[in-house]
C-alpha cells in the first residue's frame, strides 16, 4: 500500500482570501486584510488571522479515507520552501550516474496538495520545477527534446473550500476533479495520472491556468496601456497601439473579461499556449458619430512574450497579483505535471 502525504501550506502562504470562504483560516474569523508578502512573485501574500495549526475539516476527512483504506497516512503544514522541498524530497528516484536529482516514476510515495486557491497549488508546482529541472549545461539524453524539465510527479488535489467549485472556477474544476474528501482519497488510490501541460517562465515560475494583463480603474473599468505581445512568429500587438487585456491561457481560468470572451478553447493538454489582446477600435458611423468597439486578436503557439511599454503593468497570473515592468516569455512544457483523476 502506498505511503500519502497530505501537504498543506501553513495561513503565511495563502493567496489574498484564500484561507476559506471569506479569508478565514481554518474555519475560523476572518483576520485583517492580507498583507502583501515580500518575497518572490509567486509567495502568496500573507493572510491575517490564526495560524492553521489545526488541519482543516476537509484534510482530517481525507486523510481518515485514505487510513481506512490502508494507506499511511502523514499529515504536513508547510510554512516555507525549504519546508515544502523537505515533502517533496521523499519522491526522489534513485541516484543517476549523471548525479541529477530525478523523481521516482515507481514511487510507493502519493503526494496529495490540499489548496485554497491555485496559487497554492502553483507554489508546490513551482518548487517541483526547481528540484528536478536539470541545469541547461548538464541536459541529459533521457529528456524530451520539448521539454526542460522531465515527467513531474502526479499530485492529488484537495480544493479545501468546495463552495468555490460554482463561485469560482478554479483548475480543479475546470479539470473535473474531485472535491469531496473521500472521492479524492479514492482519486489518489486507484485512480489514474492524467498528464497536463505547464507554462513556465523565464521569471523563474510556473503558470498551471493562465494569467490576465492589464489595469483596470476604482470602478473595475479596464485601463489602456501598451505593449508588445507575441506568440511564437505572429505578432498580436507592435505596442504602439492600446490595449484592454491580454490573457495567456494554459487552461480556460481567465478566458473572458466580464462579458467579453477572450480565449477561445484554452486545452492544458494539446501542448500549446492560447493568447488573446483585445484591442479597442474606434469607427464612425455614416452620420460621422464616433463609436468604440472591442477587437479581440487571438493566436496559439508554443511560446508566447510581452514587452510593455509602460512602465509598470499589472497582472494575475493563477491568482496572485504583481506587476511587470520587463519583457516576459511564457514556454509551454507538454505534459510536464499530472494530477490523480477517477
Amino acid at each position: 500500500m502506498y505511503d500519502v502525504v497530505l501537504l498543506t501550506l501553513g495561513s503565511e502562504r495563502d493567496a489574498p482570501g484564500g484561507c476559506g470562504s471569506g479569508g478565514a483560516c481554518c474555519g475560523g474569523a476572518t483576520g485583517d486584510s492580507p498583507a502583501q508578502g515580500t518575497t518572490a512573485a509567486d509567495a502568496p501574500e500573507q493572510a491575517g488571522g490564526e495560524r492553521c495549526e489545526t488541519p482543516r475539516v476537509p484534510v482530517l476527512a481525507c486523510a481518515d479515507a485514505l487510513t481506512a483504506r490502508g494507506a499511511r497516512v502523514e499529515t504536513v503544514t508547510a510554512r516555507s520552501d525549504k519546508e515544502i522541498d523537505e515533502v517533496l524530497a521523499r519522491l526522489d528516484g534513485p541516484a543517476r550516474p549523471d548525479g541529477l536529482t530525478w523523481p521516482d516514476p515507481d514511487s510507493k510515495t502519493r503526494l496529495v496538495v490540499a489548496t485554497a486557491s491555485d496559487a497554492q497549488l502553483r507554489a508546490v508546482l513551482r518548487r517541483l520545477v526547481r528540484r528536478y529541472a536539470p541545469p541547461p549545461s548538464r541536459r541529459p539524453d533521457d529528456l524530451a527534446s520539448n521539454r526542460t524539465v522531465p515527467d513531474l510527479p502526479p499530485v492529488g488535489v484537495l480544493p479545501l473550500d468546495p463552495a468555490r467549485s460554482t463561485a469560482h472556477r478554479d483548475l480543479a474544476a475546470q479539470l473535473g476533479l474531485p472535491r469531496d474528501p473521500a472521492a479524492v482519497a479514492a482519486a489518489v488510490l486507484d485512480g489514474t495520472a492524467r498528464r497536463l501541460d505547464l507554462l513556465r517562465n523565464d521569471g523563474g515560475s510556473v503558470t498551471l491556468d493562465g494569467a490576465l494583463l492589464g489595469a483596470a480603474d476604482d470602478n473595475g473599468r479596464p485601463l489602456h496601456w501598451r505593449g508588445r505581445v507575441e506568440v511564437d512568429d505572429t505578432v498580436l500587438s507592435n505596442g504602439d497601439e492600446p490595449l484592454l487585456a491580454c490573457a495567456i491561457g494554459n487552461a480556460g481560468g481567465y478566458a473572458r473579461l466580464d462579458d467579453v470572451a477572450l480565449l477561445g478553447a484554452p486545452d492544458p493538454t494539446d501542448g500549446k499556449v492560447e493568447v488573446a489582446v483585445a484591442v479597442p477600435v474606434v469607427t464612425r458611423s455614416a452620420l460621422g458619430r464616433k463609436r468604440v468597439r472591442l477587437e479581440v486578436r487571438r493566436a496559439r503557439g508554443r511560446a508566447a512574450s510581452v514587452l510593455p511599454r509602460d512602465e509598470k503593468l499589472p497582472y494575475l497570473d493563477d491568482g496572485v497579483a504583481g506587476e511587470l515592468s520587463r519583457k516576459r516569455s511564457w514556454w509551454t512544457e507538454p505534459g510536464a505535471w499530472a494530477v490523480w483523476a477517477a
